[in-house]
Order: structure tokens, then C-alpha cells, then sequence
């Protein structure tokens, strides 16, 4: 098989486990709280961990595989991501769940960019589309097939399972690497280490505070006390990164203005839609009282309309630009969101898939004019430090959605005086996520309306925008 088929294929047994993982296990929450006697909502912190983990250890990958090789790197992070995956299996609390958790995103921090770095290295450029599309579909199918899966298995079977299948493909995975993957040593830079013990350290303080606000796992105060040590040593490294030479994470990216108002709307954006994998499966299972196979065959359906959309997102940049996508699609993404409170165990299930497979076309929109026009100002000697504070700061916001949304959720419930499961708790959760999503609207008005022309095929390079029906122009 040629290189630009067969080595996307081999990347793509770690992005498959790894997002078939994620959506699986949310469908499979209820049932996990039951097993390991905690309250379902106490559960955000198996999620969180695993996003806080990829925040911490991306913006290292491309070090790590430039100073052992990218063959080694990506089978040492599959294996890796698979002793997280038997720790989860194995787990008898919710500590040992949450730990096992940080340790699967410990090594899909590495999997996926370093088989994306395999590709950029190994692939030449003429190729380079068609090797990425062969990775693209595992991405897409993923989210598809998680749900699924995941409801199937705790339905008829365990939830522990779930982590125990991802062992075979990655097992594959490694085989795979190790016969085809080239070394692919790069130029080593010095590493800032300083930096990265920073950022990791008030990453992981602040994030485990904020998840644990309240009665899950330590006091309040004590949770408190994580997130003022997190903040003020995040305050330490922006210090350190204007100082050093080398940073980690070049923070001087935030100066261009399209990656700025792009890294700042998305994360607004991303911070509600990151509560959907967590609220929406405990509102179906708890509120409807759906089993986890027909909670499932519910939420993979946005999976499914973000698919669809992938076929149209270039050409509806084309035709509108990136500002006024952005702008009136964060509006309809956001107000979707909200309608998901409205359902109620009587609401049709053709309309909820309804509803859900049109918020996915959105979502997706969304996601892929954001992850475009944040790049549009970067030049290439920067672009890995654009990338990695990109996903960095993209696993945070979603992190932080499953912990705005649990906390959303249970302040409900104090205040209705009814059960954490209860619909109306679902409607105020809904509706607080949403708007945090829609407030992602003020900083996206702010681009400017040419923002990223070049990008959308709205104009040739260094040329005047070519829709028919152009923008106004600053000034004019």
C-alpha cells in the first residue's frame, strides 16, 4: 500500500480509539456513578481529567518525537493511552477512575499530534490532502460510533468493556508503527522546561479546583485554595514566557488579531458546547429514563450532522466570509443549545434527532471556520507554537464546559428543591451553557470583514475579495 494510504491508516487506529473512547464512556455515566456509588454529576471529573491531561502534555509532543523519534513516541503513547484504558477498566472509585483518566490523556496528547507530524514528514506535499482525508474518516466515524457502542455494551453487557476493546486496536496500532512508521528525528531545540512545569502545574491546580467546587473528593475551601495556587502560578509563567527566548507556549501569538479574536470567541463557543457530551446523556438517561443503548441512538445523530457538514464548510466561507459566519452561526449554534432544555420525555424522538442533527451541522461550521481563520495571520516559522496553544487552550474550554455544566446542573437542583435528573434542572443547565456560547458573538464581531478572504477563496493572494456581492472594506 503507498505511504500517503498506509500511514494515515496506522494514525488512524489512535485517533479512533481515542475519540470512540471519549464519546462512549459519556453515554455510559449514569451507569459507571451506579457501579462506583457516586452521584452521576461527580463523574465531570473523569472527563475533565482527561481533557486537562492533552492541555498539559500537547504543547511537549513535537519535543518529544524530535528528540526519540516519531516511531517511538506514537507507539509509546498508544501504549500509554492503553494502561489508562485498563486502569479505567479496573477501577473500584471514582479517584482511581479520575487517575487512570489523566494517564489515557497523557498519551493521546502524543498519539495524534505526533501521527499528524508522521504525515507532514513522511507524505509528500502532492499527497498530503489525500493522506489527511484517509485520517479525517476515523475522526468523523468516532463520535459516530462511540455513543453507539458505548450504549450497546453497558446496555447488554458492562460499562468496563468500554476501555477493555480499546486494547486489541491499539495493540494493532503499535504492531503497525513499529513495522511501517520511519524514525523521523528532528532538529532538537532546547526545551523550556521551566515553562512547561508552569503551565502544567497551574493547569492542572486551577482546573482541579474549579471541578471540585463544591462536595466531589476534597473540601470546599481546599478547592478554593487549588484554584488561587493554579491562577497565580499561570501568572507566573506569562511572566516567564515574556522573559525567556524559547517559551513553551509563544503567548506573543495573541498580539495578531485574528488569532486573538478566534482563540478567545472559540473558547467561549467551545466552554458550551464541551457541556453536550456530559448533560445531554444524563438528561436522557436520568430525566427520560432511556436505557444507555436508546440514549445512544439519541446523541450520535449530531455526530452525524457534523459529517454532513464537512461536504459544505468551504463553500459557504466562500460565499459568506468568515466574520459573517461566525457571528450568525455562534447565534443559531447557541440558541440550538438552549432548545435541548426543552425537551422532555414526552418530546418526540424524531424531533430531538431532528434538532440534534441540525445543531451538529452548526457545531461543526463553527469548529471549522474557527479552526481555519485563527491560522490566517500566522506565518509558517510560528505556526507548531500557533498549533499547540490552539489545542491547548481548546482542551481547557472544553474542560471547563463539563465543569460550568456540572456545576450548572446541581445549582439547579438546589434551587428547584428536586432531584440532580430532574428535566427542569436540564432546562436552567441548558440555558446557562448556551449563553456562554452565544457571548463567543461580541468577540467574533469584532474581525474584520475581509478577515481571512485569502483562506475562504474569497480572494486571490495579496488580491481584492472575489464574492460577487463583497463586504464593505475597513474605511469604506
Amino acid at each position: 500500500m503507498k505511504p500517503e494510504r498506509l500511514l494515515p491508516l496506522i494514525v488512524a487506529t489512535a485517533l479512533f480509539i481515542e475519540n470512540m473512547d471519549s464519546t462512549a464512556i459519556a453515554t455510559s455515566l449514569p451507569a459507571m456513578a451506579a457501579d462506583l456509588a457516586v452521584e452521576p454529576v461527580e463523574l465531570k471529573m473523569a472527563l475533565t481529567a482527561y481533557l486537562l491531561a492533552l492541555a498539559v502534555f500537547i504543547p511537549v509532543s513535537g519535543w518529544v518525537a524530535d528528540r526519540f523519534g516519531a516511531r517511538p513516541t506514537f507507539m509509546s503513547a498508544i501504549g500509554v493511552f492503553l494502561l489508562g484504558s485498563l486502569g479505567c477498566a479496573v477501577s473500584t472509585s471514582l479517584e482511581w477512575l479520575v487517575l487512570a483518566r489523566f494517564i489515557q490523556g497523557m498519551g493521546g496528547a502524543m498519539m495524534v499530534p505526533v501521527g499528524r507530524l508522521v504525515l507532514l514528514r513522511s507524505v509528500a506535499k502532492a499527497d498530503l490532502v489525500r493522506a489527511l482525508s484517509w485520517l479525517t474518516i476515523p475522526a468523523l466515524l468516532g463520535p459516530i460510533l462511540g455513543p453507539l457502542l458505548g450504549g450497546l455494551i453497558t446496555t447488554y453487557s458492562h460499562w468496563r468493556f468500554i476501555f477493555l476493546i480499546n486494547l486489541p486496536i491499539g495493540a494493532l496500532g503499535i504492531w503497525l508503527a513499529w513495522k511501517y512508521i520511519p524514525l523521523l528525528k528532528g532538529e532538537v531545540k532546547p526545551l523550556d522546561w521551566t515553562g512547561f512545569v508552569l503551565s502544567g502545574a497551574g493547569l492542572a491546580l486551577s482546573m482541579f479546583g474549579l471541578a471540585t467546587l463544591g462536595r466531589h473528593m476534597v473540601g470546599t475551601w481546599t478547592a478554593v485554595a487549588c484554584v488561587a495556587a493554579g491562577v497565580a502560578i499561570l501568572a507566573a509563567y506569562v511572566r516567564h514566557a515574556r522573559r525567556y527566548r524559547h517559551p513553551l507556549i509563544d503567548l506573543g501569538l495573541l498580539k495578531l488579531p485574528t488569532y486573538r479574536i478566534g482563540v478567545i470567541g472559540g473558547s467561549l463557543f467551545r466552554i458550551g458546547i464541551g457541556a453536550i457530551p456530559f448533560l445531554l446523556p444524563l438528561m436522557l438517561q436520568l430525566g427520560f429514563g432511556l436505557n444507555p443503548l436508546q440514549s445512544g441512538a439519541v446523541t450520535f445523530t449530531s455526530a452525524a450532522g457534523a459529517m454532513f457538514m464537512k461536504t459544505l464548510a468551504a463553500r459557504i466561507l466562500k460565499r459568506f466570509g468568515f466574520r459573517r459566519v461566525l457571528v450568525f452561526n455562534a447565534v443559531a449554534a447557541s440558541l440550538m443549545l438552549c432548545t435541548y432544555g426543552l425537551f422532555r420525555p414526552g418530546t418526540p424522538y424524531l424531533l430531538m434527532v431532528a434538532i440534534l442533527l441540525v445543531s451538529g451541522c452548526f457545531r461543526s461550521l463553527q469548529f471549522t471556520s474557527l479552526n481555519a481563520i485563527i491560522y490566517s495571520e500566522v506565518d509558517q516559522a510560528r505556526m507548531g507554537q500557533a498549533t499547540s496553544l490552539a489545542a491547548m487552550i481548546q482542551q481547557v474550554s472544553l474542560a471547563l464546559g463539563v465543569t460550568v455544566g456540572g456545576h450548572a446542573l446541581s445549582l439547579a437542583s438546589l434551587a428547584t428543591g428536586q432531584a440532580t435528573g430532574a428535566p427542569i434542572n436540564f432546562t436552567f443547565a441548558f440555558l446557562t451553557i448556551g449563553l456562554i456560547s452565544a457571548s463567543s458573538v461580541y468577540t467574533m464581531s469584532k474581525l474584520a470583514p475581509d478577515a481571512g478572504a485569502e483562506m475562504a477563496g474569497r480572494a486571490q493572494p495579496g488580491g481584492e475579495i472575489t464574492d460577487p456581492k463583497p463586504m464593505a472594506r475597513p474605511g469604506t
